[in-house]
């Protein structure tokens, strides 16, 4: 644990710190020569690309011996003047790559910024939706939440009014589905019903005057 954090220390210092010191300097200078500038520039980019796939290689392999040891190794041997690890590595690996790909990686770093462009466009569509969704949810959440007293007043007698005038018209409805030849059948039905009763009380009528009529007479002719 304690050589791992020790080297980590090391490399930061001899890999980033100081070479970044000597930089400032260089480009400080009143008359900074060409070439150490070409090889700072170089450096950095080898310190970049080695940076990138420590994050790989440390979810890897960080668990061999020496690991950290040899990283710090690489670091001394790209920065050191009499090595010239960073010249060697950059002109013999790196430029000649770099060089027979340069077409195809503009090619795909110009794809890929088209892509990233579209998929930002659509997500802030997506986003500007469902932030207008949201707001109008809102809108209808508080205006649904405001009393309302003067409609609530108003409804009672708006529910009463319809109900009386569908009875009405339920009413005239049956009314007049009715045919009239039934409402004629009935009252004569009703007549028929009630003519006995009128007969029997002109018959007793007629008989109450005719025993008057006798009893007039009797009394005349005695």
């Amino acid at each position: 644990m304690m050589g791992s954090f020790l080297s980590r220390a090391l490399m930061l210092t001899f890999g980033y710190a100081y070479p970044a010191y000597e930089c400032f300097k260089t480009v400080e200078k009143n008359k900074p020569e060409i070439e150490q500038l070409v090889l700072w520039c170089q450096y950095w980019v080898l310190i970049a690309l080695l940076t990138i796939c420590e994050r790989v290689s440390d979810a890897f392999i960080s668990w061999l011996p020496l690991y950290g040891e040899a990283k710090l190794a690489l670091f001394i041997y790209l920065r050191y003047p009499k090595t010239k690890g960073t010249t060697y590595i950059y002109n013999s690996f790196l430029r000649p790559y770099l060089a027979k790909h340069e077409t195809e990686i503009d090619r795909n770093l110009l794809e890929l910024r088209v892509k990233a462009r579209e998929i930002a466009v659509v997500y802030w569509q997506k986003a500007v939706r469902h932030g207008q969704t949201v707001f109008f949810k809102i809108l209808q959440y508080v205006s649904l939440t405001q009393p309302q007293p003067a409609q609530q007043q108003q409804q009672p007698l708006a529910s009463f009014l319809p109900h009386h005038e569908s009875s009405f018209e339920e009413s005239a409805a049956e009314a007049s589905s009715k045919p009239i030849s039934s409402n004629l059948e009935a009252e004569n039905a009703n007549a028929n019903a009630n003519s006995p009763q009128k007969v029997s009380v002109i018959e007793g009528a007629v008989r109450v005057t005719c025993e008057k009529l006798r009893k007039i007479r009797g009394s005349a002719n005695q």
